[in-house]
C-alpha cells in the first residue's frame, strides 16, 4: 500500500501560458480530476448516489507552488485523506514530477475541503460522509498537515462532484 492515490498525468500544450510554464488553474482541475477517478474506481456506489440527492460540495481548494513545470512533463498527482469529520472531508494532494531514472521532484502541493450534502438544491443540508466513502479513504489517511512558507494560491469555489 503506497498511503496515497494516485493519477498519472502528461501536460500538455494548452495547460501552458505564454510563458511556457502550467497555467495555475490546472492544478486545481488535476484536483478535481484526482477526486474523480478515486470515486470510480474506489467507491463506485458513491458515484450512484451522487445520481440520486448526494451532492459532494467543494468548499475550498489551494495550492503551494515550489518549481515550474512545462508541456510535456510527466507527473503523479497524489491523494491522501487529510481530514474527516462526520459532513467533512478534507484531501491533501502532491503535485510529483517524474523524471527520467526514477528521480522524483515534489512541485506542488495542494489541499481540498468539501462538504457532503443532501436533498433538492432549494433546500440542501449537511449530509454525513457516506460509510463506503470512509472505508474506501481509510487506507489513504495521513499524518497531520504540512506546512511551508512558499507562495500560496487560495480559491475559495462552490463546485459540486466534479471539482
Amino acid at each position: 500500500m503506497t498511503g496515497y492515490y494516485e493519477i498519472r498525468h502528461t501536460v500538455g500544450f494548452e495547460e501552458t501560458n505564454l510563458v511556457g510554464n502550467v497555467y495555475y488553474v490546472n492544478y486545481l482541475r488535476w484536483q478535481g480530476r484526482c477526486r474523480e477517478m478515486f470515486l470510480k474506481e474506489k467507491a463506485p456506489q458513491v458515484l450512484a448516489e451522487l445520481q440520486h440527492d448526494l451532492k459532494l460540495f467543494t468548499l475550498k481548494v489551494e495550492c503551494e507552488f515550489f518549481a515550474e513545470i512545462t508541456a510535456f512533463d510527466e507527473l503523479s498527482i497524489r491523494m491522501r485523506l487529510e481530514e474527516l469529520t462526520q459532513t467533512q472531508i478534507q484531501f491533501s494532494f502532491d503535485y510529483v514530477k517524474l523524471n527520467p531514472g526514477g528521480l522524483e521532484n515534489l512541485v506542488a502541493r495542494g489541499r481540498q475541503r468539501i462538504a457532503c450534502m443532501r436533498g433538492p438544491n432549494t433546500d440542501t443540508v449537511p449530509a454525513r460522509v457516506p460509510g463506503q466513502l470512509k472505508e474506501a479513504l481509510a487506507p489513504y489517511a495521513e499524518a497531520p498537515a504540512r506546512t511551508s512558507g512558499a507562495a500560496r494560491v487560495e480559491a475559495s469555489v462552490g463546485h459540486t462532484a466534479g471539482g
